[in-house]
């Protein structure tokens, strides 16, 4: 008996599996596995089962074939159409068993595949796919997909474990390596311990604080485990507010933040808070590439509906400045973690945070660099029927 018929039989715990020779998680370690008793109760079961099975299906084949017997023997036309009708039912029975033998088989080859791409993902291997075989019936089938769709979910989630793992080591490598720098310089008397030294070292905690919990944010909107709070919302006094906290850092820069939210937006069923964040984030990305004497700009304005009982179907809320825009290979790739270009001194989160909150919300967002120069971001936000519920 080959190592494949025995894992198909004894399962990925069964001895000379190709999963391995090795007992449950759950099994004492000082008991034997498989337990002996079991294997010879299971031996037991399986003879009788055998012999019962065999002596049922000889009685039904003997009681058949007397029947058919008696049948064929009947005279006239009673016993032409009995011969007829047995040929038919032989020969249905003929296909009908190719038919279930071709099966079995296409089972037998997707069921051996699952057990050794399991044995693979067991160990690490996310990239195992199973070949769904097309004789094989539909549930194989789909437990094969099914399979394929699980492999292909772990293997993303661990590229992005991986990605992600290089991205925080390189992002924090260099607010870490300034802390230490200065730390040692003052411990051996380099730098004095004055304001100026001591604020530099703050400053980079700052950073380092901010990194994380921008980190945070990121893996709760795209696992799904951010929590939204909504309540109906004015847009135009959120775009205000987002606006009226900026006023000292824009008048410094001497760039000028205008708005215009479109009268007929109604409220919104959002998480104002989030949204907030969002919009500041993208000000904020347009005030750090505008030069002076530079515009940014927020508006907003109603999408019409489909005019059977809903006036607006969504909400289009724009970002735009007259910076120095964003390099056209780092278009497609602007929402990614730590995207950022050769000009940026961000961390590369704020919009790739501000995509998670958007979709959380089921809308979309969107970046353009328009011909006149600058950026546009562009985000719709739907409108349901009715207002949703809290989340």
């Amino acid at each position: 008996m080959t190592d494949r018929r025995r894992g198909r039989r004894g399962g990925p715990w069964a001895r000379g599996s190709s999963a391995g020779d090795r007992r449950p998680p759950w099994w004492p370690e000082d008991e034997a596995w498989p337990p002996p008793e079991r294997a010879r109760r299971w031996r037991r079961f399986g003879c009788f089962f055998g012999l019962f099975f065999l002596a049922g299906v000889l009685g039904l084949l003997t009681i058949g074939l007397s029947v058919v017997g008696y049948l064929l023997a009947a005279p006239g036309p009673f016993g032409l159409v009995v011969r007829i009708a047995a040929v038919v039912v032989a020969v249905g029975l003929v296909i009908g068993v190719g038919r279930a033998a071709r099966a079995i088989r296409g089972s037998s080859r997707v069921l051996d595949a699952l057990v050794d791409q399991a044995a693979r993902v067991e160990t690490g291997d996310y990239s195992a796919r199973v070949t769904i075989d097309r004789p094989a019936p539909r549930p194989v089938r789909d437990l094969a997909r099914g399979f394929n769709t699980m492999a292909a979910r772990l293997e993303a989630d661990e590229r992005l474990r991986r990605d992600l793992l290089a991205d925080v080591t390189h992002e924090l490598r260099t607010p870490l390596a300034v802390v230490q720098g200065s730390v040692e310089a003052i411990l051996d008397g380099v730098h004095p311990a004055d304001d100026v030294h001591l604020g530099a070292i703050l400053e980079e905690t700052r950073v380092l604080a901010r990194l994380v919990d921008d980190l945070r944010t990121v893996a709760q909107s795209e696992s799904g485990s951010l929590s939204l709070h909504r309540e109906p919302t004015d847009l135009g006094v959120l775009v205000g507010d987002v606006a009226t906290s900026f006023s000292a850092a824009v008048e410094s820069a001497g760039v000028e933040l205008a708005s215009a939210v479109h009268d007929d937006v109604p409220l919104l069923d959002i998480d104002p808070i989030r949204i907030r964040e969002v919009i500041a984030n993208l000000v904020a990305n347009a005030l750090r590439h505008t030069p002076s004497g530079g515009l940014i700009e927020i508006s907003a304005r109603p999408i019409p509906g489909d005019g059977d009982g809903h006036p607006v179907a969504a909400v289009d809320l724009r970002v735009r400045d007259t910076g120095s825009g964003i390099d056209p290979e780092l278009l497609p790739h602007v929402f990614e973690r730590f995207a950022r270009g050769a000009r940026s001194n961000g961390s590369g989160l704020g919009l790739s945070i501000a995509r998670g909150l958007i979709e959380l919300h089921g809308g979309t967002i969107t970046a353009a660099a328009p011909s006149a120069g600058g950026t546009e971001i562009a985000i719709r936000l739907p409108i349901g029927p009715e207002p949703r519920t809290s989340d």
